[in-house]
């Protein structure tokens, strides 16, 4: 599942209409719990919701535990306290893509005491597999989670360690840029906003290539 990284997959490869989930759509329609956890990963990724839902139903009714993962991203606006159910659901099936919606909501006061260690440790797991996805975005959220401090010490070394590793599993700046982006807009219960922290990130998103993070850092310099 590609909740944080499908944003750089738009950045590379733009979806048209017709096209998504096209390589889907038989075998879900045949049943496939995989084949229609996918689909619903696709249209949630380009922005429709509704298919989205419908499809992650099925799957998740047919056992797939990243649908049920998906479920809990969906929820997470709407009802931080259901989506947290259907992330300790998809966790304890052995979804990393659920260990990584549990470990935002744990650290998000919306949800209740926030508990960094556990939001911590199953991230720490989610990363070790290297060629998944789920590394790629829980080495974000750990950047983010030390970038940010709160509860914790703030490590701004330790995140960059963090942001570099996922950057290295996707593309050379991305994450530093989307550290950037969330400091810029904020999250309820978790990220406050904060320029500063928004120009720092996006200045070393830019120093590492990636052009997107450049064009935030002048706009948003020059505000």
């Amino acid at each position: 599942m590609k909740y944080l990284y499908f944003l750089l997959f738009l950045f590379i490869f733009p979806l048209h209409a017709d096209d998504i989930g096209s390589q889907f759509q038989e075998q879900a329609q045949a049943g496939d719990p995989h084949a229609q956890y996918l689909l619903a990963d696709t249209y949630y990724s380009s922005g429709d919701e509704q298919k989205a839902h419908f499809w992650a139903e099925k799957a998740a009714q047919n056992g797939n535990a990243d649908a049920i993962a998906l479920l809990a991203q969906m929820s997470l606006k709407k009802n931080i306290a259901g989506a947290k159910t259907l992330a300790e659901q998809a966790s304890v099936a052995g979804s990393k893509n659920g260990d990584i919606i549990l470990a935002r909501i744990l650290v998000n006061s919306e949800a209740g005491k926030p508990d960094y260690p556990r939001a911590i440790q199953l991230l720490e797991s989610a990363a070790q597999n290297i060629e998944s996805d789920a590394a790629v975005d829980a080495q974000m959220l750990l950047g983010l989670i030390y970038a940010n401090g709160g509860p914790l010490p703030e490590d701004d070394a330790k995140a960059a360690v963090y942001f570099k590793r996922s950057s290295t599993l996707s593309r050379t700046g991305y994450a530093e840029y989307w550290a950037g982006m969330m400091f810029l807009q904020g999250e309820k219960g978790f990220i406050t906003p904060n320029k500063q922290k928004a120009l720092q990130w996006l200045n070393l998103s830019c120093m590492e290539g990636f052009d997107t993070g450049c064009e935030e850092f002048d706009r948003l310099s020059n505000e």
